[in-house]
């Protein structure tokens, strides 16, 4: 019973039918002709006028077939019933098997009620046929076999459909998860900094003028950065040109770009330093990418929340194996008091350990042994995740 009450209450299929298409008008003007002339080119077929008639009309259910498939099924059903039992037998032109398309439609695209209900209709009127005429095994097993035919290709094109929504839907998520990070990763550096050298300037813009020309300088190129990271995003999300194939014209962050977050004259200064053991080799994108976003997140982090921090140190390392990066800044911190308050999370440190898990490595943040605050990531050079590794 738990079965058929879920049954019952299943909604429509998903997504929406369809509008109608030039191929419904098609089928609605070939289903009557075809009715027509087979009457005419089978006189042996009983009341043949008749049914050629009753089903070139109830062609015209095809075109409600995806909006209202109960509906149509039970008025073609419905019809060619009562005038079998007028003329006193059931319709026996190949033309009536278009009904079959009604099924499907049934099928494909109708609720839950509208599945039982059309399927106990189709049951009760296949019984009747049968019980009113004497009907032979082999012709029983046939058209029981075309009806869960039918109805088996309904039920798994809408199941495909049903999965293929459902990935596109994870896609989806995980591409605004992924945009996320990066929204967050590159404004938060980019406004950081520039929040922190406005501060510095208006602290020294009275006393000594140049040093502060000198931080708005900085400010603007900053605010530039800010800009193009911004417009390589828009870009990726319209794809230039508005062709959907369109290549991502900025390129892939690396290890050149980890290298220019050495900022020997900010507040506090950060130091950068690589060790490309193998550079022979290139890292995948993917990796590079990973690294760069965060080291990035890591200075922002230490930057805004590391008190009294006078240096952050960066060293990203290089071999055959992958990539290891630590991140430490020198402030005051230790276990149990992180840089951040415990009553305002942010996405920063989800977003770093989102970004190794990713590409199957591993990240760890938090105080370290020595003083201030340590952020380490180790990735693998291959870029994929455990699972991927393990399959393939």
């Amino acid at each position: 019973m738990s079965a058929v009450r879920s049954l019952w209450n299943a909604p429509a299929a998903v997504p929406s039918p369809p509008r109608r298409v030039w191929r419904d008008w098609v089928l609605v003007a070939v289903v009557p002709v075809l009715a027509l002339v087979e009457a005419s080119a089978r006189p042996e077929l009983p009341s043949r006028w008749v049914w050629a008639v009753v089903l070139a009309g109830l062609a015209a259910t095809l075109l409600w077939r995806r909006q209202r498939p109960f509906t149509m099924l039970a008025i073609a059903f419905g019809t060619t019933t009562v005038v079998g039992l007028v003329l006193g037998g059931e319709p026996e032109s190949f033309a009536a098997v278009y009904f079959l398309v009604l099924l499907y439609a049934l099928l494909r695209w109708g609720s839950g009620r509208a599945m039982l209900g059309g399927g106990a209709l189709v049951i009760a009127g296949t019984a009747l046929s049968f019980l009113r005429e004497p009907t032979e095994l082999g012709d029983l097993i046939g058209a029981i076999a075309v009806i869960v035919a039918t109805s088996s290709i309904a039920l798994a094109v809408r199941w495909r459909a049903a999965a293929r929504m459902r990935e596109l839907d994870r896609a989806r998520l995980l591409e605004r998860e992924r945009l996320a990070r990066d929204l967050h990763d590159t404004v938060a550096h980019h406004v950081s900094a520039i929040a922190i050298q406005a501060q510095a300037g208006g602290a020294v813009a009275a006393a000594d003028p140049a040093r502060a020309a000198e931080v708005l300088e900085v400010i603007e190129g900053e605010a530039s950065r800010t800009l193009d990271e911004m417009r390589s995003m828009v870009r990726m999300l319209r794809r230039d040109d508005g062709r959907p194939d369109a290549p991502e014209l900025t390129p892939t962050p690396g290890l050149d770009d980890v290298r220019a977050l050495d900022d020997p004259t900010g507040q506090p200064p950060v130091r950068v330093r690589v060790d490309a053991e193998d550079a022979a080799a290139p890292l995948p994108p993917a990796v590079a990418a990973t690294a760069f976003r965060i080291a990035q997140e890591a200075v922002t982090n230490a930057r805004r929340h590391a008190t009294g921090a006078t240096a952050i140190d960066v060293h990203l390392r290089v071999d055959a194996d992958g990539v290891r990066l630590d991140v430490r800044d020198d402030g005051r911190g230790g276990h149990g008091d992180p840089h951040r308050p415990a009553g305002s999370p942010g996405y920063g440190i989800p977003g770093m350990l989102e970004r190794a898990a990713l590409v199957g490595g591993t990240c760890s943040v938090g105080p370290a042994p020595t003083g201030g605050w340590a952020v380490t990531a180790v990735l693998p050079r291959s870029g994929r995740s455990r699972d991927e590794r393990e399959r393939g």
